[in-house]
């Protein structure tokens, strides 16, 4: 789960960033609300945090901005606690969610993860495809056969990409970004490795690929 972060108080944003990334998010982050905008454009993030109070633009400025020309990522708002009025311009303006400073890392992290997973269609903390599960809480997954593994970091953050996108065709470069946080080597060859370690456990046949192209979860016909 690839996450934006608008947010001009640097203390915050390094607390944020943190607890986020010892969850297994990505975590991007930036500072004023001109910066804010034009990373969203870029795309490729799960859900956006967005403080309302920001320097350059507003962030009531660049939501309304980004809702108008239809770009649908879910956005988070961080609004004063007393300030009821924020909260609803900003809920009329497309928000999806906010969050009343000061905050519990904890609800800003459930919150993401609820935002996130309906955005993908997704109900629960367990995602489920051809008899493998994933547990989101606890980072574990289940096997066909029962049998339980712990995955590291990046077999969770990869396992959790591609079920969240069954029947996608990912791109390793989609994937990296999916996998690597901001400041490591995004090396999309290093992809195969831990795509390779995800199939010892759970079979060959469990993560297709397209030569050239990237990798797929793909459900499994069941006989009758």
């Amino acid at each position: 789960m690839r996450i934006l972060l608008i947010e001009d108080d640097i203390r915050l944003v390094e607390s944020i960033k943190s607890f986020l990334q010892a969850s297994a998010f990505i975590v991007e982050a930036c500072h004023d609300g001109i910066s804010g905008g034009f990373l969203i454009r870029e795309g490729g993030f799960d859900a956006v945090v967005l403080d309302l109070g920001l320097p350059e633009k507003n962030g009531l400025a660049v939501l309304q901005e980004i809702r108008a020309e239809q770009v649908a990522v879910p956005v988070l708002i961080l609004t004063a606690r007393d300030s009821w009025q924020e909260r609803v311009d900003g809920l009329k303006a497309g928000a999806d969610d906010y969050l009343g400073k000061p905050f519990h890392l904890e609800e800003l992290q459930a919150r993401l993860e609820v935002l996130i997973r309906r955005n993908y269609g997704h109900v629960s903390q367990k995602l489920e495809l051809n008899g493998v599960s994933l547990d989101l809480d606890t980072q574990i997954a289940i096997a066909e056969s029962g049998e339980l593994h712990a995955l590291t970091g990046i077999e969770f953050r990869l396992l959790r990409c591609l079920l969240m996108n069954p029947g996608k065709l990912m791109s390793k470069t989609l994937i990296s970004e999916q996998v690597y946080e901001e400041e490591h080597l995004r090396d999309s060859n290093v992809i195969e490795v831990y795509v390779n370690r995800l199939r010892q456990r759970f079979g060959k046949q469990f993560i297709r690929n397209r030569r050239g192209q990237g990798y797929y979860l793909a459900e499994q016909e069941r006989e009758l």
